[in-house]
């Protein structure tokens, strides 16, 4: 694996407490968005080229490796997290609609399920807007036990529409509060950082702006700067920086990275893999694309990370589960909730799918900043990132899309 830099030069290191406030602001206001607004920001969406599709976890497929250290990057002690052996055992039958793509986290829910010989897991797999919409037309008569969200939006609407139950406190008391609901209704199980992946055979750190509203600026990045305006993600990045820059800006700035000539593609993961094969130069990604590209290459290949700061280029958004409200077996449902924060499953998060593990103890992969290094807006409704009508009409307004 490289190096992945700018983790000391250039990002101011925060506080739990700084990253908290930021994130409480969004989170308090987590039901905000209509339910049939609850789409994207992330994996196993519908409408848009999604995580699911383009990107199975990495490693081995057997479900023994969970947890065991034995992974392409050697050992791993994930000894400081809690885990599953110290959790109460799970017994009964669970519902989870999973908002989450089966290719990412179908491993995971198997392995939980084969360590209880008397679990079983029901998972329901769909796009999380969908999923939010089906749990609450169903009404009381729902089958779900837990929902799994790609985002914070969708579990909010959820939670807003009084449809989830308070987690245990043990279950909550794993993850910093800067990554659950104020109320307990929903908690965080793994992170994503926006990043910007680039070439170090064709550019220096520095040559990059640490200001995403500057890159239409960069003459050098004419005709090798890589972007997905089709990809969920991509189109949740654009929603941030309507809210934080404004319409007019926006539009100006998807103008002038058209100017530039930026580089289509179907998905950020495919971004990553131009970048290290010097097809462009820099891009627009999910931080985990860079990670999974450099984990299937055999030799260093010239991929770099680095971030913008205190924009919508660096956007933290978060994975989550909640309790439903039609939950059976209320605490079998919370002491599931609670394996997703244990030291195997963050570790899962964290070796599968490259993503941020939210319980502190457990340490993300590929020499990624920590997230109190990373600089986030200041001011941002992570809900409103799930409501895209407006972007994907700017989109086509200026023939992005």
């Amino acid at each position: 694996m490289g190096d992945i830099s700018r983790t000391d030069e250039r990002a101011t290191v925060g506080t739990h407490s700084r990253t908290r406030r930021r994130f409480l602001q969004a989170a308090a206001v987590a039901g905000i968005v209509s339910a049939a607004g609850c789409g994207s920001a992330g994996d196993n969406e519908t409408g848009t080229t999604t995580e699911a599709e383009v990107s199975s976890p990495i490693g081995t497929s057997d479900s023994e490796q969970i947890g065991s250290g034995r992974s392409p990057f050697g050992e791993r002690d994930i000894s400081d997290g809690v885990s599953m052996s110290e959790m109460p055992d799970l017994a009964g039958e669970l519902t989870v609609y999973s908002g989450r793509g089966e290719a990412l986290v179908g491993e995971l829910l198997s392995f939980i399920e084969d360590r209880y010989p008397e679990l079983t897991i029901r998972p329901l797999y769909n796009s999380a807007s969908e999923l939010v919409n089906q749990i609450i037309t169903e009404g009381q008569n729902s089958p779900g036990d837990v929902f799994y969200s790609v985002n914070a939006g969708s579990l909010g609407a959820l939670a807003t529409r009084e449809r989830t139950q308070s987690l245990s406190d043990e279950t909550l008391s794993l993850v910093p509060e800067a990554f659950q609901s104020p109320d307990g209704s929903w908690v965080g199980t793994s992170g994503r950082a926006r990043a910007i992946p680039y070439n170090t055979d064709i550019l220096t750190e520095s040559s990059i702006p640490t200001n995403i509203m500057s890159f239409p600026d960069t003459t050098e990045f004419d005709g090798q700067l890589g972007w997905a305006p089709t990809y969920s993600s991509f189109q949740a990045f654009i929603t941030a920086m309507r809210l934080l820059e404004g319409e007019s800006d926006t539009r100006q700035w998807l103008r002038g990275m058209q100017e530039l000539n930026a580089q289509s593609y179907a998905d950020e993961f495919q971004i990553a893999r131009a970048v290290a094969d010097g097809e462009i130069a820099v891009g627009f990604t999910n931080h985990y694309y860079i990670q999974r590209v450099l984990a299937r290459r055999t030799t260093d290949a010239p991929l770099r990370t680095t971030f913008t700061q205190n924009d919508a280029g660096a956007i933290f958004n978060v994975a989550g589960a909640c309790m439903l409200d039609t939950a059976s077996d209320t605490t079998l449902s919370s002491n599931f909730v609670r394996h997703l924060l244990s030291a195997e499953a963050q570790d899962y998060f964290a070796r599968k799918t490259f993503e941020y593990p939210l319980v502190p103890e457990i340490e993300p992969i590929g020499r990624l900043p920590s997230i109190d290094s990373l600089n986030p807006p200041e001011s941002i409704n992570l809900t409103e990132l799930s409501n895209l009508e407006r972007t994907i009409t700017l989109l086509r307004e200026t023939g992005v899309l």
